[in-house]
Order: structure tokens, then C-alpha cells, then sequence
């Protein structure tokens, strides 16, 4: 579960809770494993052969390590913290309704690396293939089992025997290796018996596993078509972005208004042909994202929030849907929504080719003045249309008042535009057009 939430929810719990379960529940792991090992001894051998009593004897002293190791890590976990992770993480996670898009995005995130990991299991069939395949299917399952609980419903046997078949490999593969490490075999005859009965079972186990998983019919086609497609995947991606800022983000009111904002200012200037293009990447909701995550920083600190901001977004792993390249310059963007204006010295800058530069440059120039248009206006201006007057870009806002501190700090905040455009920019009132009133006993 706290696999799932860290991919929200950036608080440093989720990763500490984690990591607590997972000392605890790696010895326990190795105590069982080893007695899923011997029931596999006692099926396979016959209990009178010499080979069949020298694993038992093996397994039973590790078991008996195993279980001193793993009293020793239930002695050292640290319940009090744990119950209080368990009083004070649910509220967090209650934020997230289970079933929604954002889980459904994540299912297909891991998705689409068991699948990848199924490909190669197939192709070159070794244990650390089919052992990395599993885990891939594990992550999968818990991801459906704790956050999707309609496809979990439908899906929980499937792949409850998929993780048994490749558990049982696994099992299979583990004992292999422990008992030719301890050269538990008397003679070649006796391994190459042990060796076929294994290879036997473990291939039962695999022909079953294609037998659900390969072909048109396959799970994993059934699986898919549940989850987000085409553009639901973009739309997906972002709504994981935004509900990530809403957790960081003391007023992410105020990171919702400018992104709408940003998006108007950008519409306006595509139609006027002064909007940045790029044949790769949707600029528009690169632009929308940044709008969304420039203030994340503020939940570290006020000071500087803008280049903390960036360095939060460049740790971000890019969600499917979206590349490592536009995320890098979602948050150089948000960097530079204040502060110094990007130049060919600032180091988040240099590291972009000559038309990203621009393209930068420009999405934080619409970036800063969006930002002040609702810095001190508190959401009044909501609206604003773009126009081309003579030698100048007329910007009419909604509810905008001239000759005020707030106006000031707009026309300060739109010089990086203007400098990139290369016009003045003016900002006017957006006059509200009132329709005229139907006479009395008359249709409009």
C-alpha cells in the first residue's frame, strides 16, 4: 500500500513506513521460504532417500536460523512508531478515493513493466527473468488489490494462480540452487533424477502460465482494456501531478487560478500565431503542469520557494504519459514564474538545446504574468482575452483595476513576455457585455 501512496504522496512517511515493513518482513520472507522448500523435498523425494534426508536435515538447522533472525527483527520493530504511522497516514491516504483515474494511471504504469517483463521472461526463460517477472506481477497485483476494488473483484483469482505458478518456479529454481551449492547428490544418477523431477514440475507450472498469458485472449489483453487508453492516459498523468502539488502546495487555490490563467494567455497567443510550437511536445499542458507545481517549493520554505520548486519537480519520476524531457522543462519553467529571468548563464538553462531554451523562456514568460495576475487580485480576475492592437499585445482582464499595487506588480511581471515577444504589452478592463432584457410579453 505504501508503494502505491508514494507515487501521490510525497510525505517522507510512506517511504519510512515501507522501509520498517520491509527489514521485518525480509527475515520473515527467508524463515518461509525455506519451509516452502522443504514441503517441496518431502513431495518430490521418496522420505527413505539419502539425498531426500540430507536437504530435510540442511533446511531444518537454516530454518532454525531463519527463526532466531526473525525473532530478533520482531524484537527490534518498533510498534510505537508503527501505531502511530497507522493513526496518522489513513487520513492522508483518504484524500485518494480508491478507483479513481490516478489508480487506474498507476495499475497501468505497472501494467505496462510486468508486461515488459513478461516479454523478456519469454524469450529467454532463465530464474532471473521469470523471478524479476514475478515481482513485476506482485507489484501489479497490489497496486489492483489495494486501490482498485471493482478489478480487483473480477481479477483477484487470476492473479492470485499466476503469482502462485510463478512463486512455485521461483521455489523450484531456489532449491535447485541450494542443493547443488551443498552438493547434496551422491552421485551423478541421483542429480540428474532430482534435476528432471524439478525441471518437470517447473515446466507444468510455466506451460500453465503461457497458457493464460500468451495469445489474443490472453489476461494481460483482458487486464489492459480495463485501464486508462489514448488520451485518458495524458489526462491520467496529469491528474497524478496535480493531486502530488495539492499535497505540497499550501495554496494550491492560488496554483489552479493561474493555471487557468496561463492556459487563457496561451490560447490567446496561438491565435494571434505568438504561441511557442513544438512538433514533440503538448507546450499547453507543459505549461499547465508548471502553472500547477510552481509553488510546491512553498511547503519546504517561502524564501527561494521557486528554485526549491525546481528541484522537487526534477526528482519527480515521470508518470506514463510522460517524458523525462517534459518534465525537465516543466520545472524550468515553474523556476523561473519569479526571481531573475532565465539567461544563457543560468544553470537549469544550459543544459537545453537552442529551441527549448526559447520555448522555455517563452512558457515562463506567460508563467510569471499569469502568477500576477492572480497574486493580489485573490481570484477576481478570472477571465482575460488577448488582442493585437497596432504596435502592441492588449491583454483584457476580468475585474482588473488600473492605478493599484496590484496593476504595478502586473506590468512588472509581464516584462519577460514582452521582451521575448518583442511587443508591449498593455493590460486593459475586460468590459462585461450585458445583453438587452426581452420586453414584457416577448420571446428573445
Amino acid at each position: 500500500m505504501a508503494d502505491g501512496l508514494m507515487a501521490v504522496d510525497p510525505d517522507r512517511a510512506w517511504k519510512q513506513m515501507k522501509k520498517a515493513g520491509k527489514a521485518l518482513f525480509s527475515s520473515l520472507g527467508e524463515l518461509r521460504d525455506v519451509q516452502v522448500m522443504a514441503e517441496w523435498v518431502q513431495k518430490l523425494g521418496p522420505a527413505d532417500d539419502p539425498e531426500t534426508q540430507a536437504l530435510l536435515g540442511l533446511l531444518a538447522r537454516r530454518e532454525l536460523e531463519h527463526k532466531l533472525t526473525a525473532g530478533d527483527a520482531l524484537r527490534a520493530f518498533d510498534v510505537r512508531q508503527w501505531r502511530k504511522w497507522s493513526r496518522e497516514l489513513p487520513r492522508r491516504a483518504s484524500r485518494v478515493k480508491p478507483g479513481s483515474i490516478v489508480f487506474k494511471h498507476l495499475a497501468l504504469e505497472r501494467w505496462s513493466e510486468a508486461h515488459e517483463l513478461h516479454r523478456r521472461a519469454l524469450r529467454n526463460r532463465s530464474q532471473t527473468a521469470l523471478h524479476q517477472l514475478r515481482i513485476g506481477l506482485k507489484r501489479f497485483r497490489y497496486i489492483v488489490e489495494n486501490f482498485l476494488p471493482q478489478q480487483h473483484q473480477a481479477w483477484s483469482s487470476d492473479l492470485k494462480e499466476l503469482q502462485d505458478l510463478l512463486g512455485d518456479v521461483h521455489d523450484l529454481d531456489v532449491l535447485w540452487t541450494t542443493a547443488t551449492q551443498v552438493n547434496a547428490f551422491a552421485s551423478p544418477e541421483s542429480r540428474k533424477r532430482w534435476h528432471d523431477l524439478i525441471q518437470e514440475e517447473r515446466e507444468k507450472r510455466i506451460t500453465r502460465y503461457r497458457e493464460r498469458m500468451v495469445g489474443p485472449d490472453s489476461l494481460w489483453n483482458a487486464w489492459r482494456v480495463e485501464l486508462p487508453q489514448g488520451k485518458q492516459v495524458q489526462a491520467a498523468a496529469m491528474a497524478r501531478l496535480k493531486l502530488w502539488a495539492s499535497f505540497l502546495d499550501p495554496d494550491f487555490g492560488h496554483a489552479q487560478r493561474v493555471a487557468n490563467l496561463s492556459q487563457q494567455v496561451f490560447d490567446g497567443l496561438k491565435k494571434l500565431g505568438m504561441a511557442p510550437t513544438s512538433p514533440n511536445q503538448d507546450l499547453r499542458s507543459i505549461l499547465f503542469v508548471a502553472a500547477l507545481l510552481h509553488d510546491v517549493g512553498r511547503s519546504k520554505h517561502d524564501k527561494s520557494h521557486h528554485k526549491i520548486s525546481y528541484r522537487l519537480i526534477r526528482k519527480l519520476t515521470p508518470p506514463l504519459g510522460w517524458s523525462a524531457s517534459d518534465l525537465q522543462l516543466v520545472a524550468i519553467v515553474a523556476r523561473f514564474h519569479r526571481g531573475a529571468i532565465p539567461s544563457s548563464r543560468s544553470k537549469p538553462v544550459q543544459v537545453l538545446a537552442l529551441d527549448q531554451k526559447k520555448i522555455a523562456t517563452h512558457l515562463a514568460g506567460v508563467l510569471r504574468f499569469a502568477n500576477a495576475l492572480d497574486g493580489e487580485s485573490e481570484g477576481r480576475i478570472e477571465t482575460v482575452r488577448v488582442e493585437k492592437k497596432e504596435d502592441a499585445l492588449v491583454v483584457y482582464a476580468s475585474a482588473y483595476a488600473p492605478w493599484t499595487k496590484a496593476a504595478e506588480g502586473i506590468a512588472g511581471a509581464g516584462y519577460l513576455l514582452q521582451l521575448f515577444l518583442r511587443t508591449p504589452i498593455l493590460v486593459k478592463p475586460l468590459k462585461r457585455t450585458s445583453g438587452r432584457r426581452p420586453l414584457p410579453g416577448r420571446s428573445s
